[in-house]
């Protein structure tokens, strides 16, 4: 379905979406997008569209990796719109991002550069990889329980000084947990004792959204320290607080509280749409936010870009 609105809110996926094969489409078909790649392998020091095309999968899965990977995919798939489409991106009246995509969006907004944006990018994700190797920790996915029903069922499972809470506030019935291993071994039987249909496992190296992120948040904020703040002349709603935000010393606080702090997906769709979007369209891998979208409002146009043509 193409998007025959007016106001449309760009979307850019977080961890979780990645994928072999990711961003092989954009960069046979589009010379701007294999130019991105190329900029960025110099940036990073490693191939990255070879490890985006050909994987293996579990290094492309390492946090340190999949976060440039997917930044890298988004971004390119937004030049590729700048170029062949500029009539849809002339639209975007605001942008947010699942977690990491936040950051992507803040790009493409005008706060960051490309280059500049890697590099952060690049430095989050090893700092989050570096706090989740510190402790054993990880998230799951809890499918049909409501905020406070899942709140108790953390408190229930948690014991004495463990972290466990919900960390990724998706959509109506999905909403993820994270926490230390032992507390997330109990979580199962208590959600599903509480009516939780399915609790997921994900594949993720720690407890992101979380107290347990503390020590990727101070290597973030040394890292914004280094980059000058710029107002952005798009709004980007945060992860944060799901209000939209502009001013650039706003945004980097933001940007370094957001490792630690529960993402407010669902209120940020919704205020986006009370505040006149008419549409989404998801920029890079995967079909994740649209799918959210669907569970938090039905028949809302939605569409994406970056595995192959907007349709």
């Amino acid at each position: 379905m193409a998007l025959d609105v007016d106001a449309v809110g760009f979307l850019f996926p977080g961890q979780g979406a990645q994928n072999v094969g990711m961003g092989k489409w954009l960069c046979d078909t589009y010379p701007v997008a294999e130019q991105m790649f190329r900029q960025a392998a110099e940036v990073l020091g490693y191939d990255l569209a070879e490890l985006c095309f050909n994987g293996p999968a579990d290094r492309l899965n390492a946090t340190k990796h999949s976060q440039p990977a997917l930044f890298v995919t988004s971004m390119a798939a937004v030049e590729v719109l700048r170029q062949e489409q500029p009539e849809l991106v002339s639209k975007a009246r605001c942008a947010a991002g699942l977690s990491l995509g936040e950051y992507t969006a803040v790009c493409f907004a005008g706060g960051l550069s490309f280059e500049t944006g890697l590099k952060l990018v690049q430095r989050r994700g090893e700092a989050m990889q570096q706090a989740a190797d510190e402790v054993q920790s990880g998230m799951a996915s809890v499918l049909g329980l409501d905020l406070p029903t899942l709140e108790q069922v953390c408190e229930d499972a948690r014991r004495d000084d463990e972290v466990l809470q919900p960390a990724n506030l998706l959509c109506p019935g999905n909403i993820a947990v994270s926490g230390h291993h032992s507390a997330l071994q109990r979580l199962e039987s208590v959600a599903k004792e509480a009516g939780a249909s399915r609790v997921l496992p994900l594949a993720v190296a720690g407890a992101f959204h979380t107290s347990l992120m503390q020590p990727a948040v101070h290597q973030l904020q040394e890292a914004l320290s280094e980059m000058p703040p710029v107002d952005m002349p798009m709004p980007v709603y945060s992860n944060v607080d799901a209000a939209a935000h502009r001013d650039g010393s706003e945004v980097h606080q933001l940007l370094a509280q957001q490792v630690v702090s529960p993402v407010r997906w669902e209120d940020s769709i919704r205020q986006m749409m009370d505040d006149g979007v008419e549409g989404f369209l998801e920029i890079g891998t995967g079909r994740v936010l649209q799918g959210t979208i669907k569970r938090i409002v039905r028949r809302f146009p939605t569409d994406g870009f970056g595995d192959s043509p907007v349709s």
